[in-house]
Parts: structure tokens; C-alpha cells; sequence
């Protein structure tokens, strides 16, 4: 398989899940170090305290990136380093960021910078968090902060990554932080997370500048061929993808959605689907697994799945082949889903912004012999690459993630790295995978 020149090979990570050092350079608490705080939210009652300490070590992780032959590294910022209280600049915060991509520059690695990775300012919390309107305006004045410290060197910008798991599973579900539990007020968090992209893309203008935001997809696949399966399916894909999609594209919310949404509609103000939709270069596309739908003979019944507005439908447990996080692998549903936002975009260029597995994985004599993930991301690349056949313009791949690291609420029993982390030693190990993947990289920059 060949891919276009220029075609972009990272791998990415987030900052909490990373960085450790919560206490240094004067940063500030966040929603996560809160959450993980917090009896029985984080499985082990593991936290992000130390994670992978890429805070301390990062020009080694960057060396181990460069090494294995790959070209850009998605990172996010941390608000509460850079603004301790979501409001007030921190020089020290910044001057990681200013170190960190220096490094890359310097190892010849792109910086693609990601502005919120869900580590919210608890300050801001306080203050309402992402179900306040204001909470937006902080961010786009936090990214003009960022924007104006780093854009002489860094040129690729993503907004908010995967607004859909910061509204719904931190303020509906409650499985993420802040752990809140009330689907109308998810569905405002929501809102106000792309508004927030919106009034952000503003700020990013510099020459050569590119700017984008990440959405995760899980494409809605219906267990049979009837009218209530169809319905099942445009019910979950109205929630979980165009929701997100459409607004960002200039359709405004889907009409569909927003009939079964009750009052969501009185927090959309005039302007606002104009500022969602300010131009973007390109799209980031997560994509991990899709979703197996079936419906209910009640129309009315609540769904299993935790989703706002979901009724009559549940989704169904996936089939194997598994990830060790129990998730379906379907790499022939991300050439659809390439295809199905290029028609609905009208060709708008894609990265796949994330894309990965856990699986358990071993150091054996000083090796991690992963070939589950060295299939997964064959397979995957495979996939993207018959999206590129079919005419779908697919600008670069990001494994998830460049390291083993602290998994949500999950803590640190899920491995997606392509470099193993010993939590203890803080020891690192290139995967069998990562080296696969660097070595596709090497070959299509040849």
C-alpha cells in the first residue's frame, strides 16, 4: 500500500493521560484530578498524578517517536497548566508547551496541537462548567493565549477533541468526569463544547495555519433489514454522529434530533449555528468500533445505550474479534464511514485523528511481541487506504497512543500504546506495533 506524499504518520497522546507533574509549573487542579479523586470513579483508584511523567520526559518520548520513522505527534495542552484558573495566564505553564514543541521541531516531527482533551479548570467547574455558556468565551480567550504563544511555530490546530464523550459521558452518564448524571444538561454541555470550537477557530489565524477538531464516530449498524431497524440505526447515528457533524459542516442541528430533545432548542441562540460552522481545513475522525443496533417493540422505551433522547432501541453486544476493552474490530466499517463524511461534506479533507486497540501486551527478554495490534493496524490501514481508492481525501493517520497511559476510568488497565510504560520504573519499550507502523511511514516517505 502507498499513500499520497505528504501524507501525515503520528501517533498521539492527551495531556492528563500523559503529563503527570499535576503539581508543577504552577499548574492548577482539573475536573480529571478531581473525578479521579474521588472514591470508586477510576478503576484501582488509579489517578493521573504521575501517569507517564512525559512532563519530565518527553524529549525521550519524542526521540522514541522520530526514531521509529514517524513524522507528527498530536498532543493537547492542558488548560489548567497554561490557566491555572481557566482565566489567568500561567508563564510556566506556557513554557512547557514552548519546550515541548521545540523538541519537535527540532527531531523534525510536526506539532499537531489539540486545545481540550476534557481537562477542564476545576475553577471553571465551579463556575459552571461546559453547561455554562461562558465556559465557551473562557475557552476562546485560553486558546487566544495559546495561539499567540505558539503559532509562530505551530501550524496545525484542533479545536476540541471528541465533544460528544466530554457532554454526554461527563454530564449525562456521569462515567467520566465531572461525574455528572442528567441528559438535558448534557445535551446543553454539548452545545456549548462546539460553540466553544466555533468562537476558538477565530483565534487560530496565521499564515499556513490549519485548523480543525476532532469528532469520534461510531457508525450505527442495524441487526436486520426492517423499517424499525432503520429507525434504530437513524435514531443512534442522529445522537452520536451528526449531532456533532452537521453543525460543524454549516446544516445546523439535525431537525430530527432536535424534535426528540425536549427544551435543548431554548439554548441555541441566533448566531450560534453560524459560529459552529466557521471554516475548518480539515476534519479529525476518531474511530475506534461501530455500534450494533437493534429496536425495541416499544418505540418508547429508554435505550440501554446512556444517550440523551434514545428511545426504543438497545445496543447490542459487540461480535468478535475483541480489543481487550471489548470492542468489536470492523476496520471495513472506517473505509464506510470515510466515504459517508466525504459525501456529506462535500469532500472536506480527513485525518484520522485517532485509532488504536488495547490488547494485553508483555515485555518478554526486553520485547513486546504485540502481533494482535500489528493486525489491527494492518487491517486498519488497509481500510484507509480503499478510502483513498474511492476517492476520499484522507491527509494523514494517528495511532492511539504513543504510549501506554492512564485510560480514563478505565486507570491503567487498557494498553493502546506503541511504546510499553512499566508504571513502576517508568521504563519504556517499543511494541512490535510501533515499529510495524514506523516502518509503513519510512516506506511512504521514500
Amino acid at each position: 500500500m502507498t499513500f499520497p506524499a505528504g501524507f501525515l504518520w503520528g501517533a498521539a497522546t492527551a495531556s492528563y493521560q500523559v503529563e503527570g507533574a499535576v503539581s508543577e509549573g504552577g499548574r492548577g487542579p482539573s475536573i480529571w484530578d478531581t473525578f479521579a479523586a474521588a472514591d470508586g470513579k477510576v478503576l484501582g483508584g488509579a489517578t493521573g498524578d504521575v501517569a507517564c511523567d512525559h512532563y519530565h520526559r518527553y524529549p525521550e518520548d519524542i526521540g522514541l517517536l522520530a526514531d521509529l520513522g514517524l513524522n507528527a505527534y498530536r498532543f493537547s495542552v492542558a488548560w489548567p497548566r497554561v490557566m491555572p484558573d481557566g482565566r489567568t495566564t500561567s508563564a510556566a505553564g506556557l513554557a512547557f508547551y514552548d519546550r515541548l514543541v521545540d523538541e519537535l521541531l527540532s527531531r523534525g516531527v510536526l506539532p499537531v496541537l489539540t486545545l481540550y482533551h476534557w481537562d477542564l479548570p476545576q475553577a471553571l467547574e465551579d463556575a459552571g462548567g461546559w453547561p455554562s455558556r461562558d465556559t465557551a468565551s473562557r475557552f476562546a480567550d485560553y486558546a487566544a493565549v495559546v495561539h499567540a504563544a505558539l503559532g509562530d511555530r505551530v501550524r496545525q490546530w484542533t479545536t476540541v477533541n471528541e465533544p460528544f464523550c466530554a457532554a454526554f459521558l461527563g454530564y449525562g452518564s456521569g462515567v467520566h468526569a465531572p461525574g455528572g448524571q442528567d441528559h438535558a444538561t448534557a445535551l446543553v454541555a454539548a452545545h456549548h463544547l462546539l460553540l466553544a470550537h466555533g468562537l476558538a477557530a477565530r483565534a487560530l489565524t496565521g499564515p499556513g495555519h490549519e485548523v480543525s477538531l476532532a469528532l469520534n464516530f461510531a457508525p450505527a449498524i442495524p441487526d436486520g433489514s426492517s423499517p424499525a431497524h432503520a429507525e434504530a440505526a437513524r435514531k443512534f447515528d442522529g445522537i452520536h454522529n451528526r449531532f456533532f457533524l452537521d453543525p460543524v459542516l454549516g446544516r445546523g442541528y439535525p431537525a430530527d434530533v432536535v424534535a426528540a430533545a425536549g427544551r435543548f432548542a431554548e439554548c441555541v441562540r441566533d448566531g450560534d449555528t453560524d459560529v459552529i460552522a466557521a471554516p475548518i481545513d480539515w476534519l479529525g475522525v476518531n474511530y475506534y468500533a461501530p455500534a450494533r443496533v437493534t429496536p425495541l417493540d416499544d418505540p418508547q422505551a429508554p435505550s440501554n445505550c446512556p444517550l440523551p433522547t434514545l428511545r426504543g432501541l438497545d445496543v447490542l453486544p459487540a461480535p468478535p474479534p475483541l480489543t481487550a476493552f471489548g470492542w468489536e474490530q470492523s476496520p471495513a466499517t472506517l473505509t464506510s464511514l470515510l466515504t459517508w463524511i466525504s459525501a456529506r461534506s462535500g469532500g472536506l479533507p480527513l485525518v484520522v485523528a485517532e485509532n488504536g486497540a488495547s490488547f494485553v501486551d508483555k515485555v518478554v527478554d526486553g520485547r513486546v511481541y504485540d502481533a494482535a495490534r500489528v493486525n489491527y493496524f494492518m487491517e486498519h490501514l488497509r481500510a484507509v487506504h480503499d478510502a483513498l481508492g474511492l476517492g476520499v481525501d484522507v491527509r494523514g493517520y494517528f495511532a492511539w497512543s504513543l504510549l501506554d497511559n492512564f485510560e480514563w476510568a478505565m486507570g491503567y488497565t487498557q494498553r493502546f500504546g506503541l511504546i510499553h510504560v512499566d508504571f513502576e520504573t517508568q521504563r519504556r519499550t517499543v511494541k512490535e506495533s510501533g515499529r510495524f507502523l514506523g516502518r509503513v511511514a519510512k516506506a511512504n516517505s521514500l
